[in-house]
């Protein structure tokens, strides 16, 4: 375990061991159906005061870009985040996932992305924080398992199709595959969402 996780663990036992001990059973799905039921259960017992202020992070970090870029992705970032809430626990309700017996397409990133998790609920910068105190590690999971259940569970981009990114590139679906800008280009990043992402990497001019 690389010294700061170790550090993490110390400061941090109980949540830390929490999200540990989900990362394992996510990581012990041997199905979409099951993976997505164990997604579904952990989303479900947010409260609507974190999604509220889940919600409210959001808006702070789209507040910051720059405009008209701030507009253009707004409603992405939103689709991303409570539109695949949303599409989760509907389908969730509707016990969808019964029938769901397909495994995991790409074991080995889905296994990768659960070891991730533990040391990456942990990364915020609160020094960026306009409410610090009310930022800890289940916004970051909140976040994390929508991913999931996008990536893994729909086999479809972190970020939504149509997402814009500077330069005018978007994420594409073409002849049967996602094509996003960033895919490759987040690799010093250990806890983006973009190295476990099904997308392949748009081919720039």
């Amino acid at each position: 375990m690389p010294a700061g996780e170790n550090a993490i663990r110390i400061a941090h036992p109980e949540e830390y061991a929490y999200i540990e001990e989900l990362a394992g059973r996510l990581a012990g799905a041997l199905s979409k159906g099951e993976l997505a039921a164990v997604l579904a259960a952990e989303v479900e017992d947010f409260s609507l005061f974190e999604l509220a202020v889940i919600g409210g992070r959001m808006r702070a970090e789209v507040d910051r870009l720059p405009m008209p870029y701030r507009e253009k992705v707004r409603p992405f970032f939103e689709r991303q985040v409570f539109g695949m809430h949303h599409r989760l626990l509907s389908l969730h309700r509707k016990e969808a996932f019964a029938g769901m017996h397909e495994p995991i397409s790409d074991r080995e990133t889905f296994e990768a992305f659960c070891a991730m998790l533990p040391a990456g609920c942990f990364c915020w910068e609160e020094g960026r924080e306009d409410y610090p105190h009310l930022t800890g590690p289940r916004n970051t999971l909140f976040y994390y398992l929508l991913a999931a259940f996008s990536m893994f569970v729909a086999e479809e981009p972190g970020h939504p199709v149509g997402t814009p990114f500077p330069g005018g590139f978007v994420v594409e679906a073409k002849a049967g595959e996602y094509r996003c800008p960033i895919r490759d280009r987040e690799e010093e990043v250990p806890y983006s969402i973009c190295n476990f992402c099904p997308a392949r990497q748009t081919e720039m001019p």
